[in-house]
């Protein structure tokens, strides 16, 4: 295995760290300090660690409907099926009633992404012994189809809020890594998909900056429509990945994480011309937010650094804005990924380090 995605694969992990400030806990120091080779590893890792730390507080239980037949009344009587009882000579009630039971969605999840990380050979055995031991208090949670799972249908409350991170990394596994075989078995991909990657690298920027700059306002926000009447319906929504201010300065960062950052076409490399347009879109509908008063509004693609000869590397001066064109190499070590954001902040927004 290269170095190289070693570094990318530990990279990765901070990357989640600042997605998920839970990962910052002590639980997880020994997992920040390990050098993986395979990204199935990482994630079995952290889900171990997650897995174990959740059982010592006790797994999430909710209320769950049951019916069963019983000797002695319990929580309603339902009567169909007590007269039904009445008729075959049966002398026990049907009764419904709730029991708190941890056989509930959040659970079944976890388990799901367990038994799939077991089964694959490519998973090392110290993390597949470690989430073997977790698995054996689940005994009494089912398993799920995972390509069934409706994640927009989880929801979060105050008891279960220490599931966020852990029903995440379950996410990025299935959705992300699963792909189905001939024989309807499941094995993981070679690496995490392209969508969820980006997901996964805007978020890791917007959490960076808002960590590491209280000075400036740091927000993933939306862009309305500079419309002159004032009518904006049917207009998508313009919602940038990561938009800095500080008074009257503004860097709009559209982060991108593509296998190719170029695109070529009669042997020329140029850039995707639907990422300029759209960088381009939420600069002057942001700047003619600020109407008549002095302000600087600049724009930035940010691709993550790809293995390709030709990297962007420019700026370009577009009606009055500065949108430049940018490259983020995750293949170095942190500390040198964070000294490329840190520039990036004082160049564009130099009045928040001024004083």
């Amino acid at each position: 295995m290269t170095k190289d995605k070693s570094i990318l694969i530990n990279n990765i992990y901070h990357m989640l760290s600042y997605a998920f400030q839970t990962l910052n806990q002590e639980n997880y120091a020994d997992v920040a300090v390990e050098s993986f080779d395979e990204m199935y590893d990482l994630l079995a890792a952290i889900l171990a660690k997650g897995i174990g730390r959740q059982l010592k507080q006790g797994l999430y239980r909710e209320y769950i409907n049951r019916q069963e037949e019983c000797s002695v009344m319990r929580g309603k009587i339902n009567m169909p099926g007590t007269i039904k009882n009445r008729l075959t000579h049966k002398r026990v009630l049907t009764c419904d009633f709730d029991e708190l039971s941890e056989n509930n969605l959040l659970n079944q999840i976890l388990k799901t992404t367990v038994m799939l990380l077991l089964r694959n050979a490519k998973v090392k055995a110290k993390y597949k012994d470690d989430l073997k031991k977790n698995l054996l208090f689940f005994s009494n949670v089912d398993i799920l189809e995972p390509t069934q799972i409706r994640w927009s249908a989880i929801r979060f409350q105050r008891n279960n809020q220490m599931y966020r991170m852990l029903i995440s990394i379950c996410q990025l596994i299935i959705e992300g890594m699963l792909i189905t075989t001939a024989a309807g078995d499941y094995r993981l991909a070679s690496f995490v998909d392209e969508q969820r990657m980006c997901r996964l690298y805007e978020k890791f920027i917007l959490e960076y900056y808002s960590r590491h700059y209280p000075q400036l306002t740091v927000t993933a926000s939306q862009i309305p429509w500079a419309v002159d009447d004032g009518i904006r319906t049917m207009l998508p929504v313009m919602r940038s990945d990561i938009h800095l201010q500080k008074d009257h300065t503004v860097l709009i960062i559209d982060a991108k994480y593509y296998s190719h950052t170029t695109q070529i076409q009669y042997d020329k490399h140029t850039l995707h011309s639907n990422n300029m347009y759209q960088i381009f879109t939420y600069v002057k509908n942001r700047d003619y937010a600020f109407a008549d008063e002095e302000h600087k509004v600049s724009g930035m693609l940010l691709y993550a650094k790809t293995e390709e000869d030709i990297q962007p590397d420019q700026e370009y001066q577009l009606h009055g804005n500065v949108i430049a064109v940018k490259t983020l190499d995750l293949n170095l070590p942190f500390k040198d990924i964070a000294a490329q954001l840190d520039i990036i902040a004082e160049t564009y927004l130099p009045l928040a380090f001024s004083h």
